[in-house]
């Protein structure tokens, strides 16, 4: 097999960028020392996270030169997501650190006064130089979405890049038009993941590693200019995330399960575990069909078993060689002890399961003591926490807070200290306000602490999205707590995703309509094949909402 170099500085996720050569006919070497780079043809850099840990990692290990010499004679050259903004001069994220300066420029930040801060999702790669009619650009389509994860870009000015002979596409997210992809001579770069951006993304690195890319950019485009025309929604779509449930059952067999209220037990005698399928097979299920992301959730604690050996470790293994979209895996991101007594770090165990194929990390109860600490120091940061220690080091787009709480019901604001909403749903004696507290362990333990407490806080640790369940809709079937996700949307800054009551379409339609929610997960409307991922899509597309659609064969 034709070989391509990688170069891994603790970039976070690298196994699906590996799978996803691997999946367009390459073999991957790896690039662990600069003298080793003048032996690469075709090089690699990914990356996510923080520009000046990027750079900073590169230059202490001496890798700079060895990759702008590369460059500089004419190898071809992808940088990925980090990889992209390395080729800048510099970054506001860390003025104090260079980059490559391949291109004569600084990025900054997103402004998040009126959207939510990192940009996560589906979002186009409009070429620039192709206003009169299509041109080649590394086999990006007009009609297709790339998976974008970030908080700094490069703005984008019509004909500055241009002018230095660059080729470049462009996404555009709240009023704010960024560069999703540039190219020249034998160097591409993204700020999207191709890795992560499904067949549309497969088709980017294919043309990279087969050189079609760089020998058409530019040229005109014939398949596109022969394809009928068709109207193309731009801008970010509206992400649907399938989620998976993971426990052992009575049985000791990986199963995806789901309950009410969290009871995941059957109904008819109460002891058997819910068994709805096999975690892989389902989480290629719903890939196939669509699906924007898939979340597993391990709800079992898996005892006794060598954190090396972790069930949860292979399914991420297995499921990233054949889905290519973001992975999120939660449960047991904390500081614990391994079977040998040999003490772990949440950091360590994040790690653990970035190499085997996560792109995000979730943490529940452990966030919600975090926070808790937080304000008894004062709002103070630690610097130890689980968020602080992963997103330090994979970015605050790597790190997922689990949110469960649950309505606390009220006569008047004066009753509670907690932040109150005025409901159109009143309680059981007709009050008319409620707070949610937080719970911890599955639901089983309810806090004195509230929504917007915990979410504040933890947005103030580094944490990239909030994952917003409700334990009075779970299994419901009745559709999201619209009121607690309008509380948590306007309380931080950072996106949220609506989880629990999906039981029809109709639901997720109702959550972006009436919310100002980035994305809307369902759990037991796909398990239980009342409704495909594909058929959820087709209704939100015909109600005139952005999602992204079928994208071809590779």
């Amino acid at each position: 097999m034709p070989t391509v170099h990688l170069l891994d500085y603790v970039a976070g996720n690298v196994r699906s960028l590996v799978n996803a050569i691997e999946k367009v006919g390459y073999e991957v070497e790896w690039i662990t020392s600069p003298d080793q780079v003048p032996n690469a043809e075709r090089l690699i850099l990914p990356g996510v996270g923080h520009f000046g840990h990027c750079l900073s990692q590169l230059a202490a290990a001496g890798y700079l030169p060895a990759i702008r010499k590369h460059i500089d004679d004419g190898k071809p050259f992808m940088g990925i997501c980090v990889g992209l903004q390395a080729l800048f001069k510099g970054s506001s994220e860390d003025p104090n650190c260079s980059g490559l300066s391949v291109i004569n420029g600084d990025l900054d930040r997103f402004n998040d006064s009126n959207k939510a801060v990192p940009h996560i999702g589906w979002n186009d790669a409009k070429i620039e130089t192709a206003a009169t009619s299509p041109v080649s650009f590394y086999d990006l389509r007009p009609s297709s979405k790339y998976y974008y994860v970030h908080s700094f870009k490069y703005p984008y000015k019509p004909g500055e890049l241009e002018a230095d002979g660059w080729s470049v596409a462009t996404g555009t997210y709240g009023g704010e038009t960024f560069v999703g992809a540039v190219a020249r001579g034998n160097v591409v770069a993204t700020q999207f993941h191709p890795e992560k951006s499904g067949v549309a993304g497969l088709r980017v690195i294919k043309a990279f590693l087969n050189g079609t890319g760089a020998a058409t950019l530019g040229k005109p485009n014939t398949t596109l200019s022969a394809a009928p025309s068709a109207p193309v929604s731009e801008g970010l779509t509206r992400r649907i995330i399938a989620c998976l449930d993971v426990r052992t059952n009575d049985s000791g067999d990986l199963v995806v399960t789901k309950g009410d209220q969290y009871d995941v037990r059957e109904k008819t005698d109460g002891r058997g575990v819910r068994n709805l399928g096999k975690p892989v097979e389902l989480a290629e299920r719903y890939y196939a069909q669509g699906a924007d992301e898939v979340t597993f959730l391990n709800i079992t604690s898996f005892r006794d078993c060598p954190l090396a050996d972790l069930p949860m470790l292979e399914i991420l293994r297995l499921t990233s060689k054949t889905v290519f979209v973001p992975l999120t895996i939660g449960g047991g991101i904390r500081d614990t002890v391994d079977t040998d007594g040999t003490k772990v770090s949440a950091l360590e165990i994040a790690k653990m399961y970035f190499k085997s194929g996560a792109d995000k990390v979730s943490i529940g109860s452990d966030a919600v003591t975090a926070a808790e600490e937080y304000y008894a120091a004062g709002k103070k940061l630690s610097g130890k926490t689980a968020i602080e220690q992963i997103a330090g080091a994979y970015g605050n787009q790597a790190v997922v807070v689990s949110v469960d709480p649950k309505r606390v019901y009220v006569k008047a604001p004066a009753d509670t200290t907690h932040h109150t909403i005025k409901t159109a749903f009143p309680g059981p004696a007709g009050e008319e306000y409620c707070w949610y507290a937080c719970t911890i362990k599955g639901g089983r333990e309810t806090r004195d602490f509230d929504v917007v407490q915990l979410t504040q806080a933890v947005e103030a640790m580094g944490t990239g999205e909030i994952l917003l369940n409700c334990i009075d809709k779970d299994g419901t079937n009745s559709g999201y707590d619209l009121e607690l996700i309008t509380q948590v949307k306007s309380a931080v800054h950072i996106p949220v995703i609506a989880s629990s009551g999906a039981g029809r379409p109709e639901h997720f339609a109702q959550v972006f309509r009436e919310t100002t929610t980035d994305a809307a997960l369902g759990a037991g409307i796909f398990h239980r094949g009342e409704y495909t991922v594909t058929e959820v899509k087709d209704y939100l597309a015909g109600q005139e909402l952005v999602v992204r659609q079928f994208d071809g064969e590779l």
